[in-house]
């Protein structure tokens, strides 16, 4: 555990992620060698999101989490001299509960009262209670991810691009592009024109190819800023909009990557930092303090 920093007047009632009660508990089903942690590693305490290919987990992601992480001593302590550690690190498996009684830090800025919502932050996956996080509010435009290109083997050559920006882990489609066919790895292009490794051999021409995903524009921020996870509206912007990656930006002014390729003109953006979720607070917590949250819900 390490020499004490510390004496507290009061033992604390437990560590995050330990189970509150002796109620029933369930668990999130997943497919052979799934859940795994993703490439950023996962936080024990907090909520999670499973990808689409329901593989991969990771503390942000959009809309309601997949479930909690509770814990059961699967932390590693990667860091060179550190005491402890609450990170899976990546590719190691994770354990998802989907009903339970936990105990989680409140990461809010009041404190909890029992029957109050939890609100999982979508870019960290921390509680707070009662109300949503505060959302940001940008200026930009979404473009989808359209280039000029063919392929020979498993070699994409993009000679034009129209908008967006090509990524590893993209879907392609086109005229004579191999259904399911996705980005690999990176050849000489980085974003652009240039080579990609695709995962399908075949003989596709020079035609119009479309990548999923697309590219938020960002030129201004008028309040807030951007993280992973966090799902954008605003008029005409296709419901469940998510910020998945950086690109030139990391939280103000620049580009970043979005799960689904539309085409919308400048304008104010709203961005949703929180999901309410169907957990409820069961103890009374200060801000930074322990509380008893369950989906047993009183009444």
């Amino acid at each position: 555990m390490g020499f004490p920093t510390q004496v507290n007047v009061q033992a604390a009632p437990a560590v995050a992620g330990d189970w509150c009660d002796r109620n029933p508990r369930a668990f999130v089903d997943a497919g052979a060698g799934a859940f795994v942690a993703g490439t950023s590693g996962v936080a024990i305490g907090r909520f999670a999101w499973a990808d689409a290919s329901n593989l991969t987990v990771s503390n942000f992601g959009a809309g309601a989490p997949t479930g909690f992480v509770h814990r059961e001593q699967q932390a590693l302590i990667t860091t060179y001299l550190a005491d402890n550690s609450m990170m899976i690190p990546p590719g190691m498996g994770v354990t998802l509960a989907s009903s339970a009684g936990v105990w989680v830090p409140n990461a809010g800025s009041t404190t909890s009262a029992i029957g109050q919502t939890a609100f999982a932050n979508n870019s960290t996956g921390q509680a707070q209670f009662g109300s949503n996080w505060t959302s940001a509010s940008v200026t930009g435009s979404i473009a989808s991810n359209v280039v000029t290109g063919a392929i020979a083997g498993t070699t994409l050559t993009v000679s034009a691009v129209t908008s967006g920006v090509l990524a590893v882990g993209q879907t392609i489609s086109g005229t004579g592009v191999t259904a399911g066919t996705t980005i690999t790895a990176l050849g000489t292009g980085t974003g652009g024109t240039g080579t990609y490794t695709v995962s399908a051999s075949q003989t596709v021409s020079s035609t119009t190819i479309t990548a999923s995903g697309g590219v938020l524009s960002v030129t201004a921020v008028t309040s807030g800023a951007i993280a992973l996870g966090e799902v954008l509206t605003g008029a005409g912007i296709t419901a469940n909009t998510a910020v998945t990656g950086f690109i030139t930006g990391s939280g103000g002014v620049g580009t970043y990557a979005v799960s689904i390729g539309q085409t919308v003109a400048s304008e104010a953006i709203t961005v949703i930092t929180g999901t309410q979720t169907k957990w409820v607070a069961l103890s009374v917590g200060a801000p930074g303090e322990l509380v008893k949250m369950s989906t047993w819900l009183l009444g």
